[in-house]
């Protein structure tokens, strides 16, 4: 009989206290442009051989506020075809989704085969902003880790493919970035009332982080932290470990030409197929 398979902590997950907030991208504006454009284009082509092979995706996105996860998710979609994506950004549920299980409203997000489901936070705030905040119960949160890997393991065991992103910055560099959105009229409407209640409990949040690491990153998907004290060098990290771990262990050469179609260009277009790449 065909059980479900078995969910294993990782030995050594990550820890906020090791990521190099001073790693940055240190060769200029080009080259990083440059950079991104051939990542960017990386990314595509793996769009395109999970849309052909039926795969799909779920990239989560978590990090303190003003960490930069819009921005490195506004990098990732660019240049993707917009029919193979979708991102949803999750705020606090509505009066439905407070009716049922937290997961719920994950659940009806998830994408088909083919397409790739973008959490611009997720179902990781039971065990985040819900725990600190006092939202969920110590017996809800706690149970969550497990629930959470169950549902992990669930979609893996379903064939889906589950990458999980943290972007951690410096408390120095949140408040620079709070300042700069205050001081941007276009900017202002990102700072929150919350955002800014939450540095009171930056040390809870620390704890929680890395126990949420600690008890969430297993053999089906592990988080990656990266820092995102440096923007450009934090867009390029998220782009090059999203095409390193989308393209593991698959095939992303171009389908081969229907001769079906190759044969109609022939008779009503008039292209010789040895003319098509």
């Amino acid at each position: 009989m065909h059980k479900p398979s078995p969910i294993h902590l990782i030995d050594n997950p990550p820890c906020l206290e090791d990521v190099d907030l001073n790693n940055s991208f240190e060769d200029g504006k080009k080259q990083y442009q440059k950079t991104l454009a051939k990542l960017q284009k990386q990314l595509l082509i793996v769009q395109q051989a999970y849309f052909h092979q039926g795969h799909r995706a779920i990239l989560v996105f978590e990090g303190w506020d003003a960490a930069g996860k819009g921005g490195a998710i506004r990098r990732v979609t660019e240049k993707l075809d917009p029919r193979g994506f979708r991102v949803y950004p999750i705020a606090a549920p509505n009066q439905e989704e407070q009716s049922k299980h937290y997961l719920f409203r994950f659940q009806k997000r998830l994408p088909p085969a083919g397409r790739i489901g973008i959490f611009d936070r997720s179902y990781y705030g039971r065990v985040l902003v819900e725990r600190v905040e006092g939202f969920a119960s110590k017996k809800q949160w706690q149970r969550a880790y497990q629930e959470i890997n169950e549902f992990e393991r669930q979609l893996s065991d379903d064939g889906a493919r589950i990458i999980k992103i943290f972007m951690h910055i410096s408390e120095g560099e949140q408040l620079k970035r709070f300042e700069e959105r205050l001081q941007n009229p276009y900017k202002r409407w990102k700072l929150t009332e919350e955002d800014i209640r939450n540095r009171e409990k930056w040390p809870e949040y620390h704890q929680a982080i890395n126990d949420m690491f600690r008890q969430t990153s297993t053999n089906h998907s592990q988080w990656q932290a990266i820092s995102g004290n440096h923007k450009w060098s934090a867009r390029i990290r998220v782009l090059k470990y999203l095409v390193d771990t989308l393209s593991a262990g698959v095939d992303i050469s171009p389908p081969p030409v229907d001769d079906n179609i190759v044969a109609l260009a022939k008779q009503q277009l008039g292209i010789n197929p040895q003319e098509i790449d």
